[in-house]
């Protein structure tokens, strides 16, 4: 174990931040309790029933969906050997950089009935007009689970690959020697071992679901989050936002606990003495290219199509037009808030994991539990908990100023961004903490004391010693940490300063607008933003498995 001694600052600066993350949840709650009786009873009776049933709707198709394409692919590529497998190995991940709502606008364009995909299908066919031939509209309930689920699948993706990596190929082998087909061991085999890992990528895609506000507006799905952005906004109903907001929590906690239940007394057992790697079978030629096509489906879909219409409709409004003044400054805005969001969060992230690891006991345990909490939470619901201290601190140092001074100050806090960071360093907080922790679980115990025997501090320990050797974990932090605060939509829209524009919020209001062209620059940029760091991420974690602390 490691040497327990009071280490004062560490654990203040962890109970600090478990504070400064709980106080947003506390706001909430304490807003919705102020709203009427009769206000709840009328968002119960004409608010509620449509957004929870469209909500419910949404997550159980774009659950099943990613499900069956994540699991499918995972297994594809790691139990055949077929042609262009290496590429759409790594392509499968290409979805990730693309935001829900960049889906939906580009789709919203790609599938107008004026589009060019409907156009074709028509002239092929000796239509002129859209009135002679209406296909099916992107804009429903079945066209958001799609385009969803075509995004999102990459989460149970990545976690079954590696759960079949992970296991021991011993498992396939005894099965054949007993007459199993390749298929049927997939059903029988791999399939239940691959449970716990498809149980937490589809809680975390469904949670992505509930987070995203853009996608289900464009594509006219109200669900949970779009009614506490126009019960916020459009009505001016805080109390009745914050009550909606309480009810998305109750359905992300049902989400956790679905995902614990599912890998509740779950347990592998892989021997590593004995063990042996899942060997690919190779397929032959007419299976090869249906695996290929299979596999490449998703990627077509959930990358490629849309980043080539990003780039094909950014280069005719730059040919026409150039790049705005405007665009550069909202990347400048974009990227400044980002890496601020960046910074401080990944310091937060230190101070619970490493105070957790110095003194691990039950209070800092609760310390870390309560700090990662905000990642769970969506992004409107973190933004209403955000907005509510913040204004009323920047109200009450207004009333103190006029009094004092006869000066107002208007709003500080909520008017220089700081909310937008605060609620982006609530909402992003679990990611930089995990990847400090695992990062420090590499480093064995009897490293700290050892130092600790020569004299050294706690935060020499970490100077000289947790971080040098926990670099590529901090680096992985930090690219997951930048990207998806330039991805973050719903708490850009609801807590930035006026006359403040990201990519994000830019993207929104000219498909708002349905002027998709004028958009298409910011939505690029945010694709390509999303892309570089995958390709990083995957030569840090390279660096990182080849390096033994």
């Amino acid at each position: 174990k490691a040497v327990s001694r009071p280490l004062g600052l560490w654990s203040l600066a962890s109970f600090l931040v478990a504070a400064l993350v709980a106080l947003p949840f506390l706001a909430l709650l304490s807003q919705a309790l102020q709203g009427s009786g009769e206000s709840l009873a009328h968002i119960a009776s004409t608010v509620l029933p449509a957004a929870l049933r469209d909500t419910l709707i949404l997550l159980f198709g774009v659950g099943f969906l990613v499900a069956a394409i994540g699991t499918g692919a995972a297994w594809l590529v790691t139990a055949y050997e077929f042609p262009g497998r290496r590429i759409v190995e790594w392509g499968l991940l290409l979805p990730l950089a693309v935001p829900t709502y960049i889906i939906a606008y580009a789709y919203l364009d790609i599938l107008h009935p004026i589009g060019p995909v409907q156009t074709l299908i028509r002239s092929s066919l000796g239509f002129e007009r859209p009135q002679d031939l209406r296909l099916p509209d992107i804009r429903s309930m079945m066209g958001c689970i799609l385009l969803l689920g075509f995004v999102l699948y990459p989460y149970v993706y990545v976690g079954v690959r590696a759960m079949l990596l992970m296991q021991s190929g011993n498992f396939i082998d005894v099965s054949r020697t007993l007459g199993v087909s390749r298929r049927a061991v997939f059903w029988r085999v791999a399939l239940p071992l691959a449970r716990p890992a498809i149980a937490v990528g589809t809680s975390l895609a469904l949670m992505e679901t509930l987070n995203d506000i853009g996608a289900s507006e464009f594509l006219g799905v109200r669900t949970l989050t779009v009614s506490i952005y126009s019960t916020w906004i459009n009505k001016t109903d805080l109390p009745g936002a914050s009550q909606i907001a309480l009810l998305m929590l109750v359905v992300v906690f049902a989400l956790v606990s679905f995902e614990r239940i599912a890998r509740k007394n779950q347990r592998f057992a892989n021997p590593a003495q004995k063990s042996s790697q899942l060997t690919p079978q190779r397929l032959p030629v007419i299976a090869g290219v249906g695996a290929l096509i299979a596999c490449g489906v998703p990627i077509v879909i959930g990358f490629l199509a849309p980043a080539s219409y990003l780039v094909y409709a950014a280069a005719i409004r730059v040919h026409f037009s150039g790049v705005s003044t405007r665009l550069v400054s909202e990347g400048l805005t974009t990227v400044g808030l980002a890496t601020i969001t960046t910074v401080l969060t990944v310091a937060f992230g230190i101070a619970v994991a490493y105070a957790r690891r110095l003194r691990p006991g039950k209070l800092l345990k609760s310390s870390y539990r309560i700090a990662t909490l905000g990642y769970a939470a969506p992004g409107t619901v973190v933004a209403i908990g955000v907005l509510i201290p913040l204004a009323a601190f920047d109200q009450w140092i207004d009333s103190v100023s006029q009094s004092l001074w006869g000066t107002p100050t208007g709003l500080l806090l909520m008017g220089s961004g700081t909310a937008l960071i605060y609620a982006y360093c609530v909402r992003f907080i679990a990611i930089s903490a995990g990847s400090v922790e695992s990062g420090l679980s590499r480093i064995s115990l009897s490293v700290d004391n050892a130092a600790r025997t020569l004299g050294e501090t706690a935060g020499g320990m970490f100077r000289n010693i947790h971080m040098p050797l926990s670099r590529p974990a901090l680096a992985a932090a930090s690219l997951l940490l930048f990207v998806d605060c330039i991805k973050e939509l719903p708490a850009t829209l609801l807590l930035r300063p006026l006359n403040i524009e990201t990519f994000a919020t830019h993207l929104y209001a000219e498909a708002a607008r349905g002027t998709y062209e004028e958009g298409s620059i910011a939505a690029l940029g945010i694709v390509i933003v999303g892309t570089i760091p995958l390709i990083l991420l995957s030569r840090i974690r390279h660096f990182a498995n080849t390096t033994t602390p």
